[in-house]
């Protein structure tokens, strides 16, 4: 396989000599402008702030329930939309909206979903933070080819993509049901495309959705409900003068995967987008707000900070990470979040005076990108019975010394075969763990420069940052966990309940279609 060819990337991005003399941005300097990656800019005028009120996206309902499952329909389409105020943009979608519809589940109920494929092209569907069996996971090559496709084993190979053809019989025409038996806590889960090598253009074009899993333990807190509890999807995008979603392919047919050279870092938009919606605003009440915050930008980080902060800081209450609640909340002045993460955070906006206009800001970004959305304060009497207690889970910690073997993970960039792990692009079939089910492992990930590490099947735990202690973000469940330029992170992971091949790669998704993954078989 030309290697080049298919990442995309020319001698120039490194010119003479080895991989060290490449010039790489200082940590300090990749956090203050909020890199990897770089901008994108739109091609026509941009509307101001706060303008638009913030949308919260529709609850899927299911089709039909029994004793154990609940089930349901999604189209995945075409759909022409106002993003922008008077402006239709085409964008793919799951049931004809961007964000898709929001799935709500419950622990211990199978959610049973049928996906149908009306776009263009294939799709593959996963649940990021789910707990899932393989076959339904989303393996990047298992394509979901559109309705009236002709033959779904010769798409095993596509354009582009020599040596990618997976295992005959794992591609569809039209229909696809994933079974999600949800054997997991509560948490703010998501879905997006992910299909090989194209994962990048297809959540940029709106393939991405909500996924909330309750449970009886969380219903028993006194936390912030109903139209308090707030799902906010952040993605940043560009718009070309046409109104379309811009976006530097390879391809412009998407037919061979990866971005131009000048992107192959990542690509930064310069519109921020909250559940689909410029730089939106919402009138809250003065009371407490759960605010379930989810990075789906291609490569953005985001550091949120609410201006002005409260009397006493300590603004963002932390109550939950991608995998559900943590042991105790967690107060910061800030949050980091880099793609993928999600972070459940409660303010509570009794703490500003009425009328008070509160912007929620990313000091990772500049100019149009340093702002976010706004809450602007009621004055109106309500209720409130909300609080944060001081328990609010027993959150299992699992036991280093438990750990039957501990595995090293480099994410690199080579000069011949791009973004790797351990010194390969990806390949499937390639496994490089295997795993026995129900051991206890740790896996130590590496960086050169930004990468947010994914891994899929279960969450882990994170133990350390560069043989230190973990950061301030790392609590709890995780599933992405942020490592910076130069840096060493390690996690204890328990491998539960489903053999079978699943995946971890970096969740920068220019990084990801360009190879940036590897296989591991649990058994």
């Amino acid at each position: 396989m030309n290697r080049r060819r298919f990442l995309g990337i020319g001698a120039s991005v490194f010119g003479a000599g080895a991989l060290a003399a490449v010039a790489v941005p200082s940590a300090a300097r990749l956090l203050a402008e909020g890199r990897p990656g770089r901008l994108l800019s739109s091609e026509l005028d941009l509307p101001g702030p706060f303008q638009v009120p913030l949308p919260v996206p529709a609850v899927l309902q299911p089709v039909r329930t029994d004793g154990t499952n609940d089930y349901y329909e999604i189209t995945q389409k075409v759909a022409e939309l106002e993003i922008l105020p008077g402006v239709r943009t085409e964008a793919w979608t799951y049931g004809g909206s961007y964000p898709g519809p929001t799935v709500v589940t419950r622990s211990g109920r199978a959610a049973v979903i049928k996906h149908r494929n009306e776009l263009p092209v294939p799709s593959v569907v996963h649940l990021h933070g789910g707990h899932t069996p393989a076959d339904s996971d989303g393996y990047p090559v298992d394509l979901l080819l559109p309705v009236g496709a002709s033959d779904a084993a010769a798409a095993g190979s596509m354009d582009g993509m020599p040596g990618m053809r997976h295992a005959t019989g794992r591609n569809v025409v039209g229909e696809r049901t994933h079974t999600y038996p949800c054997k997991q806590r509560a948490a703010t889960l998501w879905y997006h495309d992910h299909r090989m090598g194209f994962t990048g253009p297809g959540v940029w074009r709106g393939l991405s959705g909500f996924h909330l899993v309750h449970d009886d333990e969380e219903d028993a807190l006194p936390l912030p409900r109903g139209e308090r509890d707030l799902p906010l999807m952040l993605a940043d995008r560009s718009f070309a003068a046409d109104g379309s979603f811009r976006y530097p392919s390879t391809d412009a047919a998407l037919a061979v995967p990866g971005v131009t050279d000048d992107y192959m870092n990542g690509v930064l938009g310069d519109v921020i987008l909250v559940n689909g919606a410029p730089w939106p605003s919402l009138d809250v009440d003065r009371a407490h707000y759960r605010l379930r915050l989810l990075n789906a930008s291609n490569t953005r980080l985001y550091r949120l900070e609410l201006d002005p902060q409260p009397s006493g800081g300590d603004a963002l209450v932390q109550i939950g990470s991608d995998g559900g609640l943590l042991a105790a909340p967690l107060a910061h002045d800030a949050i980091e979040i880099a793609p993928a993460e999600r972070f459940d955070v409660v303010v509570d906006f009794s703490r500003y005076q009425p009328g008070t206009q509160v912007r929620l800001l990313n000091r990772f970004g500049s100019g149009r990108t340093a702002e976010v959305m706004r809450f602007d304060v009621s004055s109106r009497a309500v209720s409130d019975d909300a609080t944060v207690p001081d328990k609010l889970s027993t959150v299992e910690e699992l036991d280093a010394s438990a750990a039957v073997t501990t595995r090293a993970f480099k994410f690199r960039r080579s000069r011949d075969d791009g973004w790797t792990i351990n010194g390969d692009p990806y390949e499937p079939g390639r496994n490089v763990a295997t795993p026995a089910l129900g051991s206890v492992e740790r896996w130590r990930f590496s960086s050169d420069v930004h990468h947010p590490v994914h891994l899929h099947l279960d969450h882990f735990q994170v133990i350390g940052r560069n043989g230190k202690d973990p950061g301030r973000w790392d609590g709890g469940w995780k599933d992405t966990v942020d490592l910076r330029p130069a840096e060493a992170v390690e996690v204890l992971v328990r491998f539960t309940d489903y053999a079978g091949t699943y995946m971890m790669h970096c969740h920068n998704l220019e990084h990801e279609d360009m190879a940036m993954m590897a296989d591991f078989t649990v058994g």
